[in-house]
């Protein structure tokens, strides 16, 4: 087995600070802490606690992105449109501290709609934006553009789940993720060419 370095020591640490307690909770202390360090051993590999925060967010997505990656492979356009809803379900219902940071606090390196998405700075957006080109290059989808629709596909699942993370509904989480999947069914049949 492979012995960690101490920025993955860090970083492991942080992560489950952070997953466990959420944004407030992460402190250099608490990190240092965790892995039996001082706090000012922490700023040999992060200058500052943004700096650790950024690597969090930058790990998370990237892990996402794999997810998306993986689910992106199916022929069926459409199901590889439902599919692609599922990573980011998950991810908000296991990692709600993460899902928070990622996608409801304002963080001055946020990637912004339209300039930062039409450039392919999104990992995750770009395999959703793909699939969506396909589709309207196989006649599958109507055609539009392509970058619009995704972000309304995304602005769906998103709303969705912030929704039931603020308690405005009363389904318990099987019957939530069943309407999440209903719900982003009849977008995608509200695109369909």
């Amino acid at each position: 087995m492979t012995r960690l370095t101490t920025a993955e020591k860090i970083l492991r640490a942080a992560h489950k600070l952070f997953d466990r307690e959420g944004d407030d909770a992460l402190t250099m202390r608490r990190v240092a802490d965790a892995v039996g360090i001082t706090p000012m051993a922490i700023y040999r590999h992060f200058p500052n606690r943004e700096a650790l925060l950024k690597r969090l967010s930058d790990d998370c997505f990237n892990a996402v992105a794999k997810e998306w990656v993986e689910r992106a492979r199916s022929p069926d356009v459409i199901k590889r449109l439902l599919s692609l809803g599922l990573p980011y379900l998950e991810y908000a219902l296991a990692h709600p501290h993460f899902f928070d940071h990622a996608f409801s606090s304002p963080r001055d390196d946020a990637r912004r709609y339209p300039e930062d998405f039409r450039a392919g700075h999104s990992p995750t957006f770009n395999v959703l934006v793909q699939t969506v080109v396909e589709g309207m290059e196989k006649g599958v989808l109507k055609r539009d553009d392509p970058h619009d629709v995704s972000m309304a596909i995304w602005a769906h699942q998103h709303g969705l789940i912030a929704l039931y993370r603020g308690g405005r509904f009363s389904y318990d989480e099987a019957q939530f993720r069943a309407f999440y999947m209903q719900s982003l069914q009849r977008l995608i049949d509200g695109i369909k060419a």
